[in-house]
């Protein structure tokens, strides 16, 4: 999932030696995505910084480590997360062996797609949701079921693929830090065999590097095949407070930069840049309401109250989705 403008720059860098970044730099740009200003500068400038040798701040490859929230960081998450349209249409395929759903909240507001009364429930009512349509199967089953669904589902706004509503400059933020030796990660309160089976092919993210929310899991042999069963109990819910700790359990090294877009990732930010030596942390503010959604504050989903503030007082990069981005979503190739 290399462009070919990533991979000519990848090439010069092969033939070019030591002084390749400069020259590229210079050559072409990797984030054409981005407008000129103070966003896209912060980002080239802590780059220059963490990967010129003697500048000071120099970072070695091994701890180049950038976090990155997904929802509403790396693709949309209005009017609801994609992982919740997921639930419900498996509820609703759930539903023919499950009569008393018909009565049961959140169930019943689930199947009538009052999402409203989903939300009614509270955390808990959305956990026992989806416990019980994300349970009961082997990992194998669950990964088959999100890559049929995935290849599938389509947004009720936009009626594209929810895998083609990734942001367009994200991906080539990615792609940018990775040429320069980065390794990027997932930290997501969405489920980690959600994400699993799609990342590698949507951000170039590979399954060992997604850290998420994740339920308990059982090994078993059936009929003489080992399995792993997904239980309907939680094992962890990696949002807020938890997600710098997903980060230790996971990756086992503190990011020099992270990425998000709501106050659940501002305790993972604030982790980030509270580390020694140079450090980039960015909150992306949906602004944009005509060509995606504008939200902050007030927000039920994607809430960024807080996080704006701590951001603006401690000069953390603020991205403008309507004026940063010249693009928000790749060519629809349909």
């Amino acid at each position: 999932m290399i462009p070919t403008m990533i991979r000519s720059l990848m090439l010069a860098g092969l033939l070019l030696g030591a002084a390749a970044p400069a020259t590229i730099a210079q050559a072409a740009d990797p984030l054409a995505s981005w407008n000129p200003g103070q966003s896209k500068e912060s980002i080239v400038a802590f780059v220059r910084a963490v990967t010129t040798p003697g500048s000071g701040h120099y970072v070695p490859a091994a701890e180049r480590i950038a976090v990155f929230d997904n929802d509403g960081t790396l693709w949309p998450e209005q009017p609801m997360y994609f992982q919740l349209f997921f639930t419900l249409d498996r509820a609703r395929a759930l539903a023919p062996d499950h009569p008393e759903w018909q009565t049961q909240e959140p169930f019943a507001s689930a199947l009538k797609g009052d999402v409203k009364g989903v939300f009614a429930g509270g955390e808990h009512a959305l956990l026992e949701l989806v416990m019980a349509t994300h349970s009961g199967m082997t990992t194998d089953e669950f990964e088959q079921l999100v890559s049929n669904w995935m290849a599938a589902a389509r947004h009720p706004t936009t009626d594209k693929l929810f895998t083609q509503m990734v942001y367009q400059p994200m991906l080539e933020l990615l792609e940018y830090l990775r040429y320069y030796g980065f390794k990027t990660f997932i930290v997501s309160g969405g489920g980690i065999d959600f994400m699993r089976p799609w990342t590698a092919k949507v951000y170039g993210i590979p399954r060992e590097q997604v850290v998420g929310s994740s339920g308990k899991l059982k090994f078993e042999v059936r009929d003489g095949t080992p399995v792993i069963e997904k239980l309907a109990e939680i094992n962890f819910i990696d949002d807020k407070a938890d997600k710098p700790v997903g980060i230790q359990q996971h990756i086992g090294r503190r990011p020099i930069a992270a990425f998000g877009n709501s106050d659940g990732d501002l305790d993972m930010l604030t982790w980030t840049c509270s580390g020694t030596g140079q450090r980039f942390c960015l909150y992306l503010h949906h602004t944009d309401a005509s060509r995606e959604w504008a939200y902050d504050r007030q927000s039920p989903i994607g809430r960024l109250d807080q996080g704006l503030d701590v951001a603006r007082d401690k000069g953390w990069t603020v991205v403008d989705m309507k004026n940063d981005w010249n693009t928000i979503y790749p060519p629809d190739t349909r």
